[in-house]
């Protein structure tokens, strides 16, 4: 990282610089021990978050969902010893696995909005270390678009069986086809339900003006590779494009984007949504319920060793391949590692055009 072009980290409306530093790899995560030291973080007074008065000084609450106290307590409680020494405040954690707030007292007001601030840092960055749990999803799973799916796993391994590391293995589950716009660690139902509404205002927003009230008719067809050489490839994916040759889909999907990047729920990828559906991935060899993620997402990954494939044959002799015309009528919040009764991942919430 450049030193005069550090990373920025936005929370609550403000902008801290993220300091240089060494890290350390730990074999076990839950006992990292990590504190914010004053160089890492702003702590001049701010309004980003409600600070009160109380009747001992003053006092702040924090939510934080459960699986995340363990990184504020540190191994052996030593990072909540350390905030309370340095900002001079009391931190009091919920017991582990009960949903609650994290409450921050002291005698001083700066000393509480530093520990606050410190809480936040380091948050923000065991946060970008969890799997996601969630990711907005436009299914492509209606029973034409499987069969000709089908069609095309039994042709490919008719034709390209030979092919280096081409297997039955690699082909995605027919009920689970879909467009994935973006992940999201989602850590209790109430960031479950903050998903859920904000899909509803952006309902209201922008996706009922875009879509004019009515399904919009997408057409799948031709096929194309992620990385550069077709030799080693590890994702085959389907192209997707509007049927009357709009952008709509496009605009819907970056605009879904860009507002849950900016709530906070969802980390910025891309400057554009990439449309793509995935019908071959190396993931699905050792495991056929993983998700694809792109490499670049920051978080802990759960990718294992791939063994690529050879798509050239398939890129020859599928470029045009035609797996149907499909009426998209809702985005839903889809929940990773899961199935509903249709063979489709889980539904925690839903926009419908």
């Amino acid at each position: 990282m450049d030193v005069l072009r550090p990373t920025l980290i936005r929370i609550g409306g403000r902008v801290y610089r993220k300091n240089l530093v060494q890290e350390q790899v730990c074999q076990h995560e839950e006992e990292e021990d990590f504190c914010a030291g004053p160089s890492d973080c702003a702590d001049e007074l701010c309004d980003a978050f409600v600070v009160e008065e109380i009747e001992k000084g003053f006092q702040c609450r924090v939510e934080v969902p459960s699986p995340l106290y363990k990184y504020i307590i540190g191994k052996k409680g030593e990072t909540k010893k350390r905030l309370e020494t340095e900002t001079r405040t009391s931190i009091s954690i919920p017991k582990p696995g009960v949903e609650g707030e994290i409450v921050i007292t002291g005698q001083h007001r700066g000393g509480v909005i530093s520990a606050r601030t410190r809480i936040d840092v380091l948050l923000d960055s065991f946060r970008k270390k969890q799997p996601f749990t969630h990711f907005l999803s436009l299914a492509l799973n209606q029973p034409a678009i499987q069969e000709k799916f089908l069609l095309f796993r039994e042709e490919v391994l008719e034709k390209c069986s030979k092919d280096d590391g081409v297997c039955s293995s690699l082909f995605q589950n027919p009920a689970k086809l879909h467009l994935t716009l973006g992940t999201l660690v989602l850590l209790n139902e109430q960031e479950i339900q903050k998903a859920c509404d904000l899909l509803q205002r952006c309902k209201e927003d922008f996706v009922d003006r875009i879509a004019g009230g009515q399904p919009l008719v997408v057409e799948v067809a031709g096929v194309e590779y992620m990385n550069d050489d077709p030799a080693v490839t590890d994702v085959l994916y389907a192209k997707v494009h509007m049927k009357d040759g709009s952008d709509r889909l496009q605009v819907i999907a970056d605009q879904l984007v860009e507002r849950f990047v900016a709530s906070g729920l969802m980390l910025k990828e891309w400057d554009r949504v990439k449309l793509h559906a995935t019908v071959m991935n190396t993931l699905f060899r050792k495991d056929p319920s993983t998700e694809e993620r792109s490499n670049t997402t920051p978080g802990k990954s759960s990718f294992k060793e791939r063994e690529s494939f050879n798509s050239r044959n398939i890129l020859k002799l599928f470029e045009n391949f035609y797996f149907g015309e499909v009426q998209l009528d809702s985005v839903r919040l889809s929940q990773r590692f899961s199935s509903d009764a249709s063979g489709y991942y889980a539904t925690s919430g839903q926009l419908t055009f």
